[in-house]
């Protein structure tokens, strides 16, 4: 029961990260503007990117 539980986290996780780096939710972020300095499509994406990292340690290493 727990492998499946953690199996299922893990499609969610990718799911996720398929949704946030496809094309609608970037083109929200691609704006001229920037956030100190950095595009904010730049820390949208790495910001993405780390909260992704994030869930994954947490279900690795909590399940």
């Amino acid at each position: 029961m727990r492998n499946a539980s953690k199996t299922t986290i893990l499609i969610a996780l990718f799911l996720l990260g398929t949704v946030l780096f496809n094309y609608p939710l970037l083109s929200l972020f691609n704006l001229p503007s920037t956030l100190f300095g950095v595009p904010v499509l730049y820390v949208y994406m790495f910001s993405a990117w780390a909260v992704l990292i994030a869930m994954l340690v947490y279900t690795f290493e909590h399940h």
